[in-house]
């Protein structure tokens, strides 16, 4: 069954399109995601300021609602191909970084990085959930997980052997190219006509918001969500503290563990759609969250075999509730104002993150990582058993697509 679907996700050419543009695009991020914290360290010497050049990509989703709308406003195959043509020109620009003094051109630009990703990800969820079946969407959310995070694979240690022999700039360069090309696969996308609601000013900024709130299933995984990526953000603010003062290694062996965290995305993200068909949402999704937590807690243990595994077990459970999450929002929402949910999910998913990172840049001076991690992993596994406790329905439940909520 596997097999099946995921050809039947693959012989549409809509979906095919874009996991060719999250596979060329995700190799240059995925290499820019690893550098820009890398380039930051080497430049300024501060593991803060490198949690914060993540931060910066995160920021973005805090106005996540207001791009929506310009997302439901817009042509999806034209805003795609802009985005990707503008994100390539300001990634051209880094090449000018090259002191501590510039670190501020880097910061602004992966600000602009974030805020494209919000835009492309409304669109996207907007053109999908019109072109995937139903009862495909699991799967399609699967593969598109796994095409980005495979990146994880190859991209970050190509990208650390690329920043070490030319510097931040070559990976820049690498990461523009990527976008270029995706700008060009996304081009060949269709343009199917598709009339936003015309609901007001401050109903276009809230329809997203009501859409998730007043919905019983996406309600619970948004939440669930939210707090499992605050302790993701305290996670991945911990990263090159782990890195340097647990196990001892270079800021570039933080390429090893996202590699790592890759095959383990590659894994859940083919098994998704499967699982989703036989498993209750809630229970799929805190099953993701519990291995999450204990692989968080494990992170503190200071032995190099342990930091691999768990960094793989992150790659496993984290992306469960992320692609649960968005399965149900394509499902679940209207065409009219499905820009707007999306962005809105996304924000009610990824704020907490970037908050936590922010955060997590200042705790991780204060507070031992054998301390912190523990603790944050003893949150996770709190919120996964809250959420399996009030477990009730299933994605599948309505095969050809539950009743919209009113927008």
């Amino acid at each position: 069954m596997t097999g099946s679907a995921t050809v039947r996700v693959l012989r549409d050419r809509t979906a095919g399109l874009f996991l060719a543009a999250v596979v060329v695009s995700g190799f240059g991020t995925s290499a820019m995601w690893l550098a820009a914290g890398v380039w930051v360290k080497s430049l300024t010497g501060s593991d803060s300021l490198a949690a914060l050049a993540v931060f910066a990509m995160w920021l973005p989703v805090l106005v996540g609602p207001a791009l929506g709308t310009i997302a439901d406003r817009l042509p999806g195959k034209k805003l795609l191909v802009g985005s990707n043509l503008v994100m390539a020109a300001l990634l051209a620009s880094l090449t000018a970084v090259d002191s501590a003094g510039r670190v501020w051109l880097l910061f602004a630009v992966l600000v602009m990085y974030g805020a494209s990703f919000v835009l492309m990800d409304a669109a996207e969820s907007a053109l999908v959930a019109g072109a995937v079946d139903t009862r495909l969407l699991g799967d399609f959310n699967g593969l598109r997980m796994m095409a980005g995070e495979g990146m994880k694979l190859l991209a970050p240690l190509a990208g650390a052997g690329l920043y070490a022999r030319f510097g931040g700039g070559a990976v820049a360069l690498l990461d523009a190219a990527s976008f270029v090309l995706a700008a060009g696969v996304c081009a060949l996308l269709p343009a199917p006509a598709r009339a936003a609601a015309r609901t007001g000013r401050r109903g276009e900024l809230t329809a997203g918001v009501r859409q998730v709130w007043g919905s019983p299933v996406l309600r619970p995984l948004v939440l669930a969500g939210s707090v499992t990526m605050l302790c993701a953000g305290l996670n991945g603010a911990a990263l090159y503290a782990v890195v340097d003062d647990s196990l001892g290694h270079s800021p570039a062996y933080a390429g090893v563990l996202y590699a790592m965290q890759g095959a383990g995305s590659v894994a859940v993200g083919l098994l998704a759609g499967p699982l989703l068909r036989r498993l209750p949402e809630r229970v799929f999704t805190a099953a993701g969250i519990a291995l999450f937590a204990v692989a968080v807690g494990a992170r503190a243990l200071p032995y190099d075999a342990v930091a691999l595994a768990a960094s793989a077990a992150v790659g496993l459970g984290l992306p469960c509730v992320l692609i649960a999450a968005m399965t149900a929002v394509q499902r679940e929402t209207p065409p009219s104002v499905l820009g707007r949910t999306a962005a809105t999910a996304n924000t009610l998913l990824m704020v907490p993150n970037a908050v936590a990172l922010a955060l997590g840049a200042g705790l991780i001076a204060l507070v031992d990582i054998r301390v912190l991690l523990p603790l944050v992993g003893a949150a996770a596994l709190a919120t996964a058993a809250l959420l399996v406790k009030g477990r009730r329905g299933r994605l599948t439940d309505s095969p050809t697509g539950p009743a919209h909520s009113p927008a």
